[in-house]
């Protein structure tokens, strides 16, 4: 059963600010709660406030500028992001990343701020947004900073917000020229948790043979997600090759530090990012690829 708890409810920012402030010692965020919810019924974890930021409507947006790239208010849902006519232009993978996350009862209520603040390292969107050189925007009573995601995520359901801290937004740079982006998770039923999941960012030279920049983010593969940066190093400036491939695909293998749990050992996880790693680098390379044409 969930423990008695009280009942808050914000309408802007400026309210939700003040009640953490008001509350730091014992509150939780709840948005959508899905994640939550389920914790609180385990009793995992037992708030005496709970705090409900889903109207705050100043949070719910999707913007996009040539220069500053796109810009996620954190209450904004994943269907919000999967149906966007300007995510589906200027960022596919993010549409193609959500058509797979849950089901779309989930997709209809789940907000991104929730997802990542949960700090699941199966999620989605993490690996993602990392492969995409994202970050996040927070505040507090007394500050605003801005922190890439690739230090946000710390462990298992931990990230680097603090206890006075509400994620307000998600920032993503403009994707580079010559540049594609690929994520494949793999799972037993369609929309389910990922057992492993891989995203892979290639940046090409204008000549369209050489890899100038690329980052390989690797999804419940670790406490947390993570980049897999040896396997990064080798393909910079080289050309592809099934030999490259295979040498990149072993170093993202060597990477993930897996756990062993009811869906899959630790072998099989190795395993499964060394053949997603190969695969969504080549898909991601063959997209740029002919982005460089």
């Amino acid at each position: 059963m969930i423990r008695d708890f009280i009942y808050l409810k914000a309408t802007t920012v400026e309210e939700a600010l003040d009640l953490i402030d008001k509350h730091k010692e014992d509150y939780k965020i709840i948005c959508g709660g899905q994640s939550l919810l389920i914790l609180m019924r385990q009793g995992l974890v037992a708030p005496e406030y709970l705090i409900d930021i889903k109207n705050v409507k100043e949070l719910d947006y999707i913007q996009f500028d040539d220069k500053e790239g796109l810009r996620i208010g954190a209450t904004t849902t994943h269907r919000t992001i999967e149906l966007s006519p300007i995510i589906k232009e200027k960022y596919p993978v993010l549409v193609d990343m959500e058509e797979n996350l849950a089901s779309i009862q989930t997709r209809n209520w789940g907000t991104i701020g929730g997802n990542l603040c949960h700090g699941d390292p199966a999620g989605d969107p993490g690996p993602v947004f990392m492969a995409l050189n994202g970050s996040v925007k927070m505040r507090s009573k007394q500050k605003t900073r801005t922190l890439s995601l690739d230090e946000f995520f710390i462990d298992y359901f931990e990230t680097a917000l603090e206890e006075d801290e509400l994620l307000c937004e998600v920032q993503l740079p403009p994707i580079p020229l010559n540049t594609a982006v690929a994520y494949e998770k793999f799972n037993i039923i369609k929309n389910d948790q990922g057992i492993v999941s891989v995203a892979a960012a290639i940046t090409l030279e204008n000549d369209g043979l050489s890899c100038k920049e690329t980052r390989i983010v690797l999804g419940s593969a670790a406490p947390s997600p993570s980049r897999a940066r040896h396997a990064e190093k080798i393909l910079i400036g080289q050309k592809i090759s099934p030999g490259l491939l295979e040498k990149v695909a072993q170093k993202a293998s060597e990477a993930a530090d897996p756990v062993a749990d009811i869906h899959a050992s630790e072998e099989y996880r190795r395993s499964l990012v060394y053949a997603l790693a190969k695969r969504m680098v080549k898909t991601a390379w063959d997209q740029a690829k002919a982005l460089a044409k």
